[in-house]
Order: C-alpha cells, then structure tokens, then sequence
C-alpha cells in the first residue's frame, strides 16, 4: 500500500486545510486524485473521531497507510484498512500574527511656543505645631514643639513668600488649662510656651512680609477660653481700659501681640475656617478616624475640597460626584504636625515616667506642610503636600535641612 504515493495523501491533507472545509463527507466526494477515495475517507474519518479540527493541524509529518489480518470466529481471514498519521499543532511554532513594530518615526517642527509664568498665589498652611514645654530634670525646659521642623517651615515660607499664610490651630498645646490629669513637669510652663509661640509669630511676619497670615484656633486654643469659664469666669471678656475693641486680656491674640505682626485670629472652634479661593478651605477639623480614613469621613461632609489638620497625621483622599454641569472631583488632606512625634506631647496614648517626664513612644504621627497654588474667587487650585521627616525635607528640587 506504500505504492499509493505518501505525497498525494500530504497534498490532500494540506489542501483540506487550506479549504478549511469540515465536512469530511463532503471531502472525500470531492477527490478525484491521489490514493483511492476509500483511504482518504478514512483518514477524515480518523480526524473526524479524535474531533481534530483541520484548522488545529500545522505541519503533517507522516502519513501511513496499510491493512491487518485478522481472523473471525470462524478461522476466515479478515482484512482491515489501517491509516497512521503523524501531525504538529498549527500552534507549535507560535502564533500566525506580525510581530509588533515600533511606531511611524515623525520628527517634530521645532517649536515656537513659550512657557508662560503662571499667575497663581500661594499659599502656606502649617499645621498643629503644640507649642509647650516639661521641666528635665535638671529644671530646664524641654519643648514640645518640634524646633527644627519649625525653623524648616520657616525657611520654606521665607523661599514661597506666599501671598496667604494659614495656621491650622491648636499651635499652643497649653496642657495646664485642659481637664486631664497633669504631672508636675507640665506645670508652670504656660508662660513660656506664649512666649515662644509670640517669638514665632514675629518669625513668620519677617519670613513672610507681604502676606496676609490667619491663624485658625483649634481645640487646644480653647482650652484658655474654657479654663476661663470653668475657673474665673468673673474675670472672662477683661479688656484693657478705655480700649472696647481691644481683644480680651486673657485671650490668644492678646497673649501672643497677634496685632503687632498684623496676624488675624479667627476664634470659634470648630466654626472658623479660612477659604483660600471658592473650591478649598482650611479648617483645624473636629474629626478623628483611624487607619487614614478621616480624610473620607471629611469627603462625605464636605461639598469642597478641604485642608485639615488635629490628627497629626499624613492623609490625602479625593473623591469625584457628578454635578449639574458634569464631574466635579474633591479632595481632603491633612499635612501632618510641626510637634514632636515622639512622645513628648501628651496624649492618650503617652505614659511618663516616676517624675512625670513623658516618655519617648513614637506615635502614629507624620510631620509636613503643605502649599497651595491657586487663583482667586471661582479659579484652580493645585495642591502640594511638603513632607519632613527626620529634619530633611524636599520642596521644588531644593533640599531643607535643620539636623
């Protein structure tokens, strides 16, 4: 049977294939050369029984065909017709397609054009900076504030000279006027921290001459205006006399000589807030969720994109609603602290020692500002968060420092 020419039957394989026709019934009616129509009948057969689609089959590699004797029960010699076929998938060699080539080379006419300076603003949002101090142990004054993260904002804002210039709140911690428990190292160290808190509004007036600075009160800041309350409410709203629009003796911007540096306070936690243009504002906040997600508490409350602070920590969420007039997208962010993170501000969290000196416990608190770029009334916005870690920051490719 190997007379009846191997390649024919490779012919009519390929040939099949290329018609892609499946009907092996319908082949096999159609061969009028090659090896008998009976043989070929079975091969279709064959691949017709293993459900070998033509399509599937690449190359043939052989193809035979033979009988067999055999004999049945009753000793008469049986013939049958054999057909081997040895083939390669159509995917052996991979696929069909062209290999992917580069793009059209396309050269560019030089360009003309030139970079506009842009005309926005800045403005500088420092958040929660809980100025303060604990006595050592020798007598001296431990801050706890965070002194070179401050001197880094500074030398930032003295860099922007930002036409706005916005204080979160809660920049005084005062822990001798809140309702918890307080050691002896806290006590008596009020004094100081004003102080301190008056020599760094002078700092950012000089760094920043030109700009209009508000200082937001946060919940610490309260914490005078309840003490008052709760403890000397006789002597709550004293003025200095003859001076009615002068702020209250014991109050934050008299404290701190607000008016020599030409700071607004803006008082009323957790009312006041400080609109940078008509789509972002800064507020301390009065919200608190764990694992990030204030910033999503804020999102479902607030219809504007807004900066917050009292959380001490690093957030950034956006979210995108549809309006009236199509997608409008949102964002919440808080830029951190400028206090310690180290356990010197007390806290829930916090513990001290037999003397009543905080201990160090690193807190889940990051520090950093942030800058605003923006056009006033109905314009955009473009916020920046400004991270500092470690006394190191980087801010528009320059480094800052204060190690």
């Amino acid at each position: 049977l190997r007379q009846s020419n191997d390649t024919s039957v490779t012919y009519v394989v390929a040939d099949l294939r290329r018609r892609r026709m499946s009907n092996v019934s319908e082949l096999s009616s159609k061969l009028d050369k090659g090896p008998p129509k009976q043989a070929i009948g079975k091969l279709a057969a064959l691949l017709d029984r293993h459900d070998i689609d033509l399509e599937e089959i690449g190359d043939i590699k052989k193809v035979s065909l033979y009988q067999s004797l055999t004999k049945d029960s009753d000793g008469e010699a049986q013939i049958h017709d054999l057909v081997g076929i040895q083939i390669s998938p159509a995917w052996e060699t991979g696929p069909e397609w062209p290999v992917i080539q580069p793009g059209p080379a396309i050269k560019l006419p030089k360009s003309s054009a030139t970079k506009s300076k842009a005309s926005l603003k800045n403005c500088v949002v420092l958040p929660d900076m809980q100025i303060g101090y604990f006595k050592g142990k020798d007598g001296s004054l431990e801050p706890t504030h965070d002194e070179g993260a401050i001197a880094l904002s500074l030398e930032i804002v003295s860099d922007i000279k930002p036409e706005l210039l916005v204080l979160v709140g809660d920049n005084l911690d005062l822990p001798e006027l809140g309702k918890y428990r307080l050691s002896p190292a806290f006590q008596q160290t009020t004094q100081a921290s004003v102080d301190r808190a008056t020599e760094i509004c002078a700092a950012l007036r000089a760094a920043a001459p030109g700009a209009e600075i508000k200082w937001l009160a946060g919940n610490h800041e309260e914490r005078l205006t309840n003490f008052m309350l709760d403890n000397a409410a006789a002597a709550f709203g004293i003025r200095v006399g003859s001076r009615p629009d002068s702020w209250p003796v014991l109050s934050i911007p008299s404290l701190c000589r607000l008016d020599d540096f030409d700071i607004e306070y803006l008082a009323g936690y957790p009312a006041s807030c400080v609109w940078i243009n008509e789509h972002i504002k800064v507020i301390h906040g009065d919200l608190v969720r764990s694992n990030g997600s204030t910033a999503h508490a804020y999102l479902n409350r607030e219809k504007v994109s807004v900066l917050y602070g009292h959380i001490h920590r690093r957030e950034w969420a956006e979210m995108t609603r549809e309006d009236y007039d199509g997608a409008r997208t949102v964002v919440a962010a808080s830029p951190g602290c400028l206090a310690r993170i180290d356990g010197a501000v007390p806290s829930t969290k916090g513990g001290t020692d037999l003397d009543g000196r905080p201990l160090k416990r690193h807190e889940n608190w990051q520090q950093g500002l942030s800058v605003v770029q923006y056009e006033e009334g109905d314009g955009k916005f473009n916020l920046e968060m400004v991270t500092i870690r470690d006394g190191w920051a980087m801010y528009r490719g320059r480094e800052y420092t204060n190690l």
